[in-house]
């Protein structure tokens, strides 16, 4: 009796045991045979047999002509049958297993297909993020530098005793944001390279918005965000990367401008795929190869002056950040460090 709360088994299909069949096509022709034989045989020798067919040989020479003519062709009747039965049960097994296989290879193109779109949109929604967070910053930057309301400069009255100009300094007008603004602390600098890790990252955020206010790192970071956003659309993600860590004598080296085999160290990334997709889009697509000379350039410019300030620690973090990785891939396919 069956368990009422027992969920009933669900079948596997191809998946499921094979059943063994019963009496089959093959079997039941096989046994026809044999019993026509037998009877075929035993009407020969009781019917033939006493009309003196055999009469003259006699002894264990007959017994064993009579034992082979009876069981031989039965012996390969049915011999046939089984090989006939085992032909079938391959073919079957034959048929589930490539099915299995046809399977298999569906679950893991969609499997794979599932995990692209799932990162896919978390990518492009950090990216969007950093891109919203830095036109606020400009927005901001631009109210402050348009909204003041005109002061009026009153000149001091002047006496007769005073001398005009003895003590005056001349300031100039126009100043530039940028140049009014603190220098950023390499910390910041470092942290706005890596760009923030998710929505709640709140001192990544606060990182990238004081990077955005100084000019060269700006640039610098915007031409890193649309390299991310390209190498994104073809799946290449700077968190799936583990390059070979470059010693900060090498970055300096590279800053300092030496180039070939000196700083060779610094293309560690060795993801081939990464390698062969980034290749064919710097070939094919203007835009991405126009994108990538552009961020070389900032960041082979930046790298100068930050190495001149940076301690080894501090260079060491830096090439860890996804700008760096960027710069890895990027500029070992361009030739870079040939």
């Amino acid at each position: 009796m069956t368990d009422p709360n027992q969920s009933p088994q669900t079948p596997l299909g191809v998946y499921d045991r094979p059943r063994k069949d019963g009496v089959t096509g093959v079997e039941i022709i096989a046994l026809a045979l044999t019993i026509l034989w037998l009877v075929g045989t035993a009407v020969f020798f009781l019917v033939l047999e006493p009309m003196g067919m055999f009469s003259e040989s006699g002894g264990a020479l007959q017994f064993v002509v009579v034992l082979l003519a009876i069981f031989m062709p039965v012996a390969m009747i049915w011999v046939a049958a089984t090989a006939a039965r085992s032909s079938k049960v391959m073919r079957e097994e034959s048929r589930r297993l490539q099915t299995a296989i046809d399977a298999i290879r569906q679950a893991y193109v969609a499997q794979s297909q599932a995990a692209h779109e799932v990162a896919q949109p978390s990518v492009a929604k950090k990216l969007e993020e950093i891109a919203a967070a830095q036109r606020k910053t400009e927005t901001a930057l631009a109210t402050f530098s348009t909204s003041r309301s005109p002061v009026e400069v009153r000149p001091a009255p002047v006496t007769k005793n005073e001398e005009v100009g003895t003590d005056q300094v001349a300031l100039p007008l126009g100043t530039p944001p940028e140049e009014m603004a603190p220098p950023l602390a390499t910390e910041d600098f470092i942290r706005a390279l890596n760009f923030p890790e998710n929505a709640e990252d709140k001192a990544g955020f606060a990182a990238l918005r004081r990077a955005l206010k100084v000019r060269h790192s700006a640039q610098l970071i915007q031409a890193s965000q649309d390299v991310l956003t390209l190498l994104s659309q073809d799946g290449i993600y700077m968190d799936d990367l583990r390059p070979d860590m470059a010693r900060p004598e090498v970055w300096r080296r590279f800053a300092a401008g030496e180039r070939g085999r000196a700083v060779a160290a610094l293309g560690g990334v060795r993801d081939r795929s990464s390698l062969a997709l980034t290749a064919a889009r710097m070939k094919q697509d203007m835009i991405f190869r126009d994108a990538a000379h552009h961020f070389l350039r900032l960041f082979d410019r930046t790298i100068s002056q930050f190495a001149e300030v940076a301690t080894d620690a501090e260079m060491s973090e830096m090439s860890d950040t996804r700008t760096a990785r960027a710069f890895m891939l990027v500029g070992r396919v361009a030739g870079t460090f040939d």
